[in-house]
């Protein structure tokens, strides 16, 4: 039985698109080139990046779900999402070998009238210049009159919640794009055409990824004037913050590690002058961090050499096992080089690996954090408690500042 819905790319994007859709109770399948991660998923093992958790997936394999890499089965679908990670290089450079691959297995099988949505954050322009022409080649169909293309990029919120941007490659297409996701979302916002859905996407992407690097550089100046970075901020919000956006509701962004996330600052041409100065300034905040733990075990007498550390939440966004976007692989990997022994507790990731190499879980977590040299909180899940932790550790570094004022040493 052909399903009504095809994913193309099951990692970050696609599976919760996925999910989303069979909870919907659309047919669906998910489409990779990995035969491996395919039986995997199909025997309810979900990836070890933890896009998805086992109950989840196991509740999607019930509804009907199933993962396949013979691209026969894209034949005859209805609808295809192409939902391939598009990774950005040190430069700025986007990657689209995943989505070219992609559209090559679906254009010998697409059908007339059939829905293309382009979920990946690409550059404006991708959609209509990269995607269709592949598309129209591969089927001898023509995107706009036998078939529709739109560009949908990201993905909302939890269940659904949130605004779904969708620009079609003409109005016909982007009603038709509309139908679908209002079957997913709370909201659709029809834009005016691909690029402008396109392009919404590198705004907000980007917008995230300036602000955390004005108040990271704040972080950093702040540290070093003797300043208390966190009463800053409190005094700050006395008034509105005077753009609301992206946070949305009028505070000040926190310092981090980074945005966190899949989607990293996009730069298209190189004439996005600001971002490429928030993208390097970003990428050094986990040597900043590494940096600040050495010097706070010196500060007690300790040397980082031999020194156990254990890393508190892995993943990318706070209670989500999503690892996209994380940074605590390469704290842990300069940990590593400068000798610590690491360790790592979160509860949406029960297997870790740095380097090739495994890191061990802490099972009992207060107990860990009594004993661990320094405890490091890199992402704030809302089952820590954080109070208590700070009562147990011999010496906390919290990166969020999550932690109550003077429980912890914060970043």
């Amino acid at each position: 039985m052909p399903a009504d819905l095809a994913v193309l790319g099951l990692e970050h994007l696609g599976l919760p698109a996925a999910r989303a859709a069979t909870a919907a109770g659309i047919h669906t399948v998910g489409f990779t080139p990995d035969q491996r991660a395919a039986a995997d998923l199909n025997a309810g093992r979900p990836p070890a990046e933890g896009f998805l958790t086992t109950p989840e997936l196991r509740r999607m394999l019930a509804r009907g779900f199933s993962a396949t890499s013979d691209p026969a089965e894209l034949a005859r679908v209805r609808t295809a999402l192409i939902c391939t990670p598009v990774p950005v290089d040190a430069a700025g450079e986007q990657d689209l070998r995943g989505m070219t691959d992609a559209a090559r297995a679906l254009a010998p099988r697409l059908g007339p009238r059939a829905l293309v949505v382009l979920e990946s954050t690409v550059c404006p322009g991708t959609t209509r210049d990269v995607l269709r022409p592949m598309l129209e080649e591969g089927s001898g169909l023509r995107a706009g009159r036998d078939f529709h293309l739109a560009s949908a990029p990201g993905r909302a919120g939890p269940a659904g919640r949130g605004a779904r941007v969708i620009g079609g490659l003409t109005p016909t297409c982007t009603e038709a794009a509309a139908a679908f996701y209002g079957r997913l979302t709370d909201k659709v916002v029809r834009a005016r055409g691909v690029a402008e859905a396109e392009a919404a996407q590198v705004l907000r992407t980007n917008a995230t990824q300036v602000t955390t690097a004005l108040v990271n550089e704040m972080a950093m100046l702040c540290h070093d004037l003797g300043i208390d970075l966190w009463d800053v901020l409190r005094c700050a919000e006395a008034r509105p913050w005077p753009s609301p956006w992206p946070s949305g509701d009028g505070t000040v962004p926190r310092p981090g590690l980074g945005p966190g996330g899949p989607g990293g600052p996009l730069d298209p041409g190189g004439r996005l002058r600001l971002v490429g100065v928030a993208r390097d300034i970003n990428a050094r905040m986990p040597g900043y961090v590494t940096r600040r733990s050495a010097a706070l075990l010196n500060e007690y007498g300790k040397s980082a050499r031999g020194a156990h550390v254990l890393l508190l939440g892995v993943t990318g966004q706070p209670d989500s096992p999503d690892q996209a976007g994380s940074p605590a692989r390469e704290i842990a990997a300069r940990l590593l080089e400068l000798g610590a022994r690491v360790s790592f507790h979160d509860p949406y990731v029960p297997r870790w690996r740095v380097a090739g190499r495994e890191v061990p879980p802490a099972v009992a977590l207060y107990e860990a954090a009594s004993t661990a040299d320094l405890t490091l909180l890199l992402q704030h899940h809302s089952v820590y408690d954080l109070q208590g932790l700070a009562a147990k550790a011999q010496l906390l570094l919290d990166t969020r500042g999550a932690t109550p004022a003077g429980a912890a040493h914060r970043l």
